[in-house]
């Protein structure tokens, strides 16, 4: 008798991909808006390194031939960086815990306690969003002026403790998705809303705040305009304001001002890659998220 049973291979098999034409041009066009994302941020590093002679060297070198990394310890010294990043450094780290903070306990009470007219103070959080923040700078600048809060650092940390419009939409729709039972096993554990809210909410939904955190601190370490309205007294400044004094009358010693600036945006950059991973769980939240 025949045995027509085709001999079954034994050991890994080899899978071979095909990439279709679909996917090799959106793979080109992903690779291409990276270079092009990507080009200014390489120009600048190399701008940094350049001597006074490269920079306006013609046709412009994108690779100089000799380094200069006296450039940074000269670019920090002209802009007195130690005491502005001590400065910038509060404010920031003060604004984020504050946001942070204030928009985490509002966002447990729109979603977790029932009192009337919970939707209707949603709704105006959200509604606020719509409204752009340069309306309100002559009336608070009017307002911080009359109680003695001008050149302070007061009126760039503490609106942040009052919550954010968008931090508070993000808190309360990921509230949502912890179960309540949680919340009614601990209430007959003898748990009150504070103990809920940092026992049990605030480890859950981790990728959340640390959302709001990285946004926060990021807003506060790169504002600009807040500091220039309010702050006027020289040692009181922002690295924002300091950066922006580098541009001079008649001549900006640009290899310098690049290489401040990477400085500048290091611990911004270094959050976000550490936290990472979060900070996309905490994103993809949104696109789950409903009004309810």
């Amino acid at each position: 008798m025949v045995n027509t049973e085709k001999a079954i291979p034994v050991g890994p098999t080899r899978h071979r991909s095909r990439w279709t034409s679909r996917q090799l041009v959106v793979v080109v066009m992903i690779v291409g808006f990276s270079v092009i994302m990507l080009l200014p941020f390489f120009w600048m590093i190399t701008t940094a390194l350049k001597t006074n002679n490269g920079i306006y060297h013609l046709p412009p070198q994108f690779i100089p031939h000799s380094f200069d990394l006296a450039n940074f310890g000269a670019g920090m010294r002209a802009v007195h960086f130690s005491r502005l990043f001590i400065n910038t450094a509060i404010i920031a780290a003060l604004s984020t815990i504050g946001s942070v903070a204030s928009s985490m306990f509002v966002g447990y009470g729109l979603s977790r306690i029932r009192f009337p007219g919970r939707k209707i103070w949603f709704y105006v959080f959200v509604g606020s969003m719509m409204l752009p923040g340069i309306v309100s700078l002559i009336p608070m600048f009017r307002l911080y002026l009359s109680i003695g809060w001008y050149n302070t650092w007061l009126p760039l940390i503490v609106p942040a403790w009052f919550g954010n419009p968008f931090f508070i939409f993000l808190a309360r729709q990921y509230y949502f998705s912890v179960p309540r039972s949680l919340d009614e096993a601990a209430k007959l554990d003898g748990a009150g809303h504070f103990t809920i809210l940092t026992r049990i909410m605030i480890p859950m939904t981790r990728p959340v705040w640390i959302t709001m955190a990285i946004f926060s601190f990021q807003g506060a370490w790169n504002d600009y305009l807040q500091p220039l309205v309010y702050l006027y007294s020289q040692p009181k400044w922002t690295l924002s304001l300091g950066m922006a004094s580098f541009s001079g009358i008649y001549n900006t010693p640009w290899n310098e001002y690049m290489a401040t600036d990477l400085i500048y945006m290091l611990p911004p950059l270094m959050i976000f890659f550490v936290a990472q991973k979060y900070f996309m769980q905490g994103l993809g939240s949104l696109g789950s998220a409903s009004l309810r």
